[in-house]
């Protein structure tokens, strides 16, 4: 009897990883081999010629200037946004806890062990909503037409859930008021749509869920099931802890995980904030 043939080897999860951070096409990083030795060869050839590759893009960036694409985006997304005739706000990173109880922090268990607490009555925020918010109190005692504003800046939450997930991300949030009633779902879906194809991305849609925070909510999703912005639209239950009365659409979309998204990345870590990497590029090589 013919003893069966043993299985074929891929790459170490190790290997896959520090291939993909040098830039490998996924079919260099689905290869098979019979033996570990001509797998750990065809590796280190590999690794050899990619860290080749990326010292020569560092060395060229270095010559010639550039920018994170999370920073390009940010930059065009409000340039975009604030054409339409919203206005950009800037809030502060410390956020009360009494802001965050009225988001439903002490009802939602996970976000709450998600906080950065600074002390007992603050803490880094986690989300935009809670003072935009403040903001369309504000403003519904000036503005009579339809308005919107938008927030993009730093978030924090005690992300333990892989390489999608930073404990430290970039949030888009923005919020249109007073839309007619029949309108509000047209609106949300071309203010995403404004959002995702300024990031290069054509290939989604909308789908109905549930959140945490939000209850009934209308998540963004791509081509491959990748969550990439949250909606609402309201009235909405959490209005009332606010005293805000009024028709509205809002959704937040996280930065990095859009540019991910773009560039055909599995992993955040290649534009997200950090140390190790310049434009990208990996420089422990």
């Amino acid at each position: 009897m013919t003893p069966a043939a043993p299985d074929r080897l891929g790459f170490t999860s190790e290997q896959s990883a520090r291939l993909r951070d040098l830039g490998a096409e996924e079919d260099i990083i689905g290869q098979c081999f019979e033996r570990t030795q001509d797998r750990d060869a065809v590796f280190l050839q590999a690794e050899a010629k990619l860290s080749s590759w990326v010292r020569d893009q560092v060395r060229q960036s270095l010559a010639k200037g550039g920018r994170p694409a999370t920073e390009l985006l940010i930059e065009s997304v409000a340039e975009v946004l604030s054409s339409m005739g919203l206005v950009q706000v800037s809030t502060p990173i410390i956020m009360s806890r009494a802001r965050l109880v009225r988001m439903g922090l002490e009802n939602d268990p996970l976000l709450a062990a998600q906080v950065f607490w600074l002390d007992p009555k603050r803490c880094l925020r986690p989300m935009l909503a809670p003072h935009l918010y403040e903001y369309m109190l504000d403003l519904s005692r000036l503005a009579t037409d339809p308005y919107g504003i938008f927030e993009i800046g730093p978030c924090f939450r005690k992300e333990s859930r892989g390489a999608r997930h930073a404990n430290e991300f970039t949030m888009l949030n923005l919020v249109e008021v007073g839309l007619p009633v029949e309108k509000r779902r047209e609106r949300l879906s071309q203010l995403a749509g404004v959002v995702l194809d300024n990031a290069g991305i054509k290939d989604w849609r909308l789908e109905q869920t549930q959140s945490t925070v939000y209850g009934s909510t209308i998540d963004v999703v791509d081509s491959k099931g990748l969550e990439l912005a949250s909606c609402s639209i309201g009235p909405h239950p959490l209005d009332s802890a606010w005293g805000f009365d009024g028709t509205w659409v809002g959704l937040g979309i996280g930065i990095e995980r859009l540019v991910m998204a773009a560039s055909g990345l599995e992993r955040m870590s290649p534009v997200g904030r950090g140390l190790g990497r310049l434009l990208g590029w990996p420089l422990r090589l």
